[in-house]
């Protein structure tokens, strides 16, 4: 099933003409999330509410390091002065080249204080030429990453690039300047941006705004039940859009991010909550994750079995949704032996299945996916013929 995307997420009522009346209201209830608001406009506002609520609460762990709300939160504040320092401005999209770490966690929250967009990749593993195609698509120069990729990032030579460890040891701001906000973003504004492989082979940058990500994080069954004093794993790479489910969705819950080494059998252990796609899911065992209350996995189709032996050992959710409807735009919580689905629509987006002529598929029938609503992206960076 391929999937299409509007930013209205109305179907025309001849897109339902053709079925019995019966089937019409089915359809229509099917395929309208519930009407949710949300109490945030920006994600990171729920982060900050947290390290008010909260300061000395674990925020993340790496390593033998942790950090608390409070620290994550002044740090994020430091870096994101600085960057306004550099030029950064609302609305720029800033390269954010590191691996899964603390430093990364500043650096993205520190981006979106400064009402810009980070744009994450892997730096241990993505090739330099596509960073390069990247850093050409961004509206700002800075970049930032951690001492020990600089140099083999495709920088210029008098581009402005800030190591973020080494940043972070220098000495702190007093408390009282590093506690103060910078800017708070309007919900349309972008949060981040996720370059896909694209068709044509040169990556898309899809970009992701503050209602899209709210709209999935803070509302159940999105937000998977996390809260304070819960573990959530961070095994995903950071330049997957459910690696923002992992992090952002933890630091907007007040919960404690464990971010994975190479072992993730190891954070799965620790873990209640864990997001992943069914093939790592796949590589654990759920008699030795004793503590997992929650699981989610989207990405790639999940097997029955897989689903049915995770689902009779913890919640388990099966999701769907390309990345320019922001992470998941289904959700399902699987019952053992029930027939495993994608689920309903999260709230305010809408999930309709059409045929080659736009007209809605007959229950059971195999078609396109219409995606409608707050989900829905803004669109691909640079390219509005894509769009």
């Amino acid at each position: 099933m391929s999937a299409t995307a509007t930013s209205s997420g109305f179907v025309s009522t001849r897109a339902l003409g053709h079925l019995p009346a019966q089937q019409r209201d089915t359809l229509q209830a099917w395929g309208c999330g519930a009407v949710s608001p949300l109490p945030y406009t920006s994600i990171h506002q729920a982060f900050e509410a947290h390290a008010a609520a909260a300061p000395e609460a674990i925020a993340a762990r790496w390593l033998d390091q942790s950090i608390s709300y409070r620290q994550l939160n002044r740090q994020a504040n430091r870096l994101a002065a600085y960057l306004i320092e550099q030029g950064v401005v609302p609305g720029d999209s800033v390269a954010l080249f590191v691996e899964r770490s603390i430093p990364m966690l500043v650096g993205m929250l520190a981006v979106l204080k400064v009402g810009a967009a980070y744009v994450p990749q892997d730096a241990r593993i993505t090739p330099p030429a596509q960073l390069a195609m990247i850093l050409e698509s961004l509206s700002s120069q800075v970049v930032l990453t951690l001492s020990g990729f600089k140099d083999r990032l495709p920088l210029a030579a008098d581009q402005p690039c800030v190591c973020l460890d080494e940043f972070l040891a220098q000495a702190p701001w007093p408390a009282e300047d590093a506690d103060q906000n910078v800017v708070v973003p309007r919900p349309g504004d972008l949060c981040f941006v996720l370059f896909t492989s694209g068709t044509t082979g040169r990556p898309n940058g899809v970009q992701v705004t503050h209602r899209n990500v709210c709209n999935v994080l803070l509302t159940a069954p999105g937000n998977l039940g996390m809260k304070p004093g819960m573990i959530v794993g961070q095994i995903l790479n950071i330049a997957f859009d459910m690696a923002a489910w992992e992090i952002l969705g933890c630091l907007a819950h007040g919960a404690t991010l464990h971010i994975r080494t190479q072992d993730i059998g190891q954070t799965a252990r620790l873990c209640q909550v864990l997001i992943a796609t069914p093939s790592i899911l796949g590589t654990l065992d759920p008699q030795q994750c004793p503590d997992l209350e929650t699981v989610a996995v989207a990405g790639e189709p999940c097997p029955q079995a897989l689903a049915d032996r995770w689902a009779a050992h913890c919640v388990f959710y099966n999701g769907c949704g390309p990345t320019e409807t922001t992470i998941v735009n289904t959700l399902h919580r699987h019952t053992p032996g029930a027939p495993l689905t994608i689920g309903t629509p999260t709230p305010n987006n809408t999930v309709y299945v059409l045929d080659e002529h736009g007209r809605a598929c007959a229950p059971g029938a195999v078609g396109e996916m219409w995606a409608g609503g707050d989900g829905v992206t803004a669109g691909y960076l640079n390219n509005p013929l894509l769009t």
